[in-house]
């Protein structure tokens, strides 16, 4: 039950049904695409007609189109409905502390052009420059794709409400950083912002078809050089009073553990992100040696994971330490929340066949409730690029979100 703000509402009107019945038809042609006009209204059961005002109201303003003719054993053949997303397209960033990735998309997500990366500037101005003159050549570089909708980036930190300031970015040094504004001004389009962790569920969220493969209360756990946590409830991110909500990854598993980017020490990220599992298989905490030294610095988690898979030792006992407290942290998200499932993501990803029995172990040994002990977990490989859809997703979303009121 969702209280009703005194203080911030909407009233509902005579047009708020079919505000409420457009968007449904614009998210039913989204997740069924192909679909025809008879159908449409059939799975929303409604009068054709009434259908067909919305579906024309749609056309009118390039949202949808009307495209391809398909069969039928009698009568007219029906034409079938799609998102437009001819001659449209967002550009996606993941700002990672080593490296920044991004990529071009149309506005269901899909890739018009490939993931590119550069070396992730920390000094904040050179960093918008840089960005932005990347961006500017790429879809300088590819007229055909048309119009740019806007720019999704997301940020392994805590971004304010607005989605204006980067609150806390503890490897990239970023505090209460002022980064939406000038992003725009240097690429001269509109910006969003999000933290990587909400990214990634959104990005679940959003590339669900058909509206049952992801269940409305779920987590996304993103495992790569820190840790992020986005928690889904009822089908909304939790966000919390200063947007800062789901921040696991700063849980404290050992006041007396290892020291943390954010300054702390025992939180959990020190003891799963990708550096940590590197720090165990070197010996020493890596977290204290930076820039890296060399021999650290040239073999990767992806490397150390193909270790582990020919039978390295140290590299099979870096993971499987990493995966049982995984599996610890995941015990607090479980009694904290009670999820009905958990996305994991990240580098980590390509090892779950080696931590699986260790992750879930541990996952029964700290859960309160029998029942969580036995949530679903969905790994999501790297190469499927969560953070980056999640990215795309914050320029199109939007616009098929359902209407408040009230």
């Amino acid at each position: 039950m969702r209280r009703i703000d005194p203080n911030n509402f909407r009233v509902a009107t005579r047009a708020t049904p079919r505000q409420i019945n457009r968007q449904i038809a614009l998210n039913l042609v989204r997740e069924r695409q192909p679909i025809s006009r008879a159908e449409l209204a059939r799975s929303m059961n409604m009068r054709r007609g009434a259908v067909s005002l919305l579906v024309n109201e749609l056309i009118e303003e390039g949202i949808i189109f009307e495209g391809a003719t398909g069969e039928t054993s009698r009568g007219r053949k029906p034409k079938f409905l799609f998102v437009d997303t001819r001659s449209r397209c967002a550009v996606a960033v993941d700002i990672r502390p080593t490296r920044t990735f991004f990529m071009v998309t149309d506005l269901v997500g899909r890739p018009l052009v490939g993931v590119t990366s550069f070396a992730t500037e920390r000094e904040p101005k050179k960093f918008v420059a840089e960005l932005a003159r990347r961006i500017r050549r790429v879809l300088s570089d590819h007229e055909e794709l048309g119009d740019c909708a806007g720019v999704g980036i997301v940020v392994p930190g805590m971004v304010d409400r607005t989605g204006s300031r980067v609150l806390f970015a503890p490897r990239l040094g970023w505090h209460d950083l002022s980064l939406l504004e000038p992003l725009e001004v240097a690429i001269g389009l509109p910006v969003s912002i999000e933290n990587s962790g909400r990214a990634c569920a959104l990005a679940q969220l959003w590339a669900t078809r058909g509206g049952s493969d992801t269940p409305d209360d779920f987590v996304f756990v993103s495992v790569s050089d820190g840790l992020g946590v986005g928690v889904m409830v009822k089908g909304e991110l939790l966000r919390g009073q200063h947007n800062v909500a789901g921040e696991f990854g700063h849980m404290t598993l050992n006041i007396e553990g290892p020291r943390c980017a954010c300054g702390a020490n025992g939180c959990w990220e020190a003891y799963v992100s990708n550096l940590a599992t590197l720090s165990r298989y070197f010996g020493r905490n890596l977290e204290e040696e930076q820039p890296l030294p060399l021999e650290p610095a040239a073999l990767t988690i992806d490397d150390l994971i193909a270790l582990a898979h020919s039978g390295d030792s140290k590299a099979l006992f870096a993971l499987q330490t990493t995966a049982r407290y995984l599996g610890l942290g995941l015990a607090s998200v479980v009694n904290a929340v009670d999820p009905a499932r958990i996305y994991i993501g990240g580098e980590i990803a390509a090892a779950w066949d080696l931590i699986e029995v260790t992750v879930r172990g541990s996952l029964k040994e700290r859960t309160l409730r029998p029942v969580g002990r036995h949530v679903e977990i969905v790994v999501v490989p790297a190469n499927d690029y969560p953070r980056l859809k999640g990215a795309a997703a914050l320029v199109a979303a939007p616009s098929f979100a359902a209407p408040v009121v009230a």
